[in-house]
């Protein structure tokens, strides 16, 4: 209890909050995109039948040998993220400490939950894409597309892993095949938007270096091998002396002894940490 009352208190009083999030929090949210499970039975049977595919991230590196498959895949993998999962607690709980404060996040999850959430979506850099764009598959320019029409009209007509040829979406510039805007290989697009979240991130990141501000990370679920999140955070803490680095994690916490004054460990289920803390707030 004492690492939830350290917390509570370092939130209440922090003048910023960056958010840094990883798939733990999906995990804390019952999606788990590296399992093979019942869920993904449920959902993704069909792919696990004719492709092989064990999970939810191995279908998004797949090399589908047919556009047809590859977008009813796409299709069923935005529905279970975004129109069969509403809001979750956990993130539900995450947003309301972040009430009346500045805050950022940055993210490698690709499934809108913090948008979908009521999270500012000027304030989310969503570092490896979102499962709602799509982009031309050899990214022979840089302009983002909305999917989300398209993703849905695909899961209406699918068909054993399949969608009709004749709605297989093609490049407007180049007629070439299409995809979504994730990081699955060298040809992710970093378009404007993806470039204009980048510099509020790293503008955010100046600020927090003011030593007159309180400034809490908030590092949920990240793995040690992100470290793309994790090298950031570890780094502001280490030359900022008003930074805490609260990390949350279930078995992976990892804080570098240089760091660890400044630092709280969370180590078990995310949502019941955050349930423990916000029932503190409301004491």
């Amino acid at each position: 209890m004492d690492s939830i009352k350290r917390a509570r208190k370092a939130i209440l009083q922090a003048d910023m909050v960056l958010i840094g999030a990883s798939n733990g929090l999906s995990i804390a949210q019952g999606i788990h995109i590296f399992a093979d499970n019942q869920d993904f039975n449920d959902y993704f049977s069909d792919f696990k039948n004719n492709n092989a595919i064990k999970s939810i991230i191995q279908g998004c590196f797949h090399q589908f040998s047919k556009e047809e498959q590859k977008w009813a895949f796409y299709s069923k993998m935005y529905h279970y993220f975004t129109i069969d999962r509403k809001p979750t607690q956990v993130m539900q709980q995450l947003l309301s400490l972040m009430k009346d404060k500045p805050y950022f996040v940055v993210t490698s999850n690709i499934d809108s939950h913090f948008i979908n959430s009521g999270f500012d979506p000027h304030a989310i850099f969503e570092i490896e894409g979102n499962c709602r764009f799509m982009q031309c598959e050899t990214a022979c320019h840089d302009t983002l597309y909305d999917a989300e029409q398209k993703l849905l009209a695909f899961y209406a007509k699918q068909e054993n892993g399949s969608i009709p040829t004749k709605l297989v979406p093609k490049c407007p510039k180049c007629g070439g095949n299409m995809k979504l805007n994730i990081e699955v290989d060298s040809h992710f697009v970093k378009g404007a938007t993806w470039q204009e979240n980048n510099q509020k991130y790293r503008a955010f990141l100046d600020q927090a270096k003011n030593k007159q501000k309180k400034i809490v990370l908030l590092e949920l679920g990240v793995g040690l091998r992100n470290i793309l999140i994790k090298q950031p955070f570890m780094n502001l803490t280490y030359y900022n002396s008003n930074v805490c680095y609260i990390t949350f994690n279930k078995g992976e916490i990892y804080v570098p002894i240089e760091i660890d004054a400044q630092s709280i460990t969370l180590d078990g289920d995310i949502g019941q940490s955050l349930s423990e803390i916000v029932g503190l707030n409301g004491r």
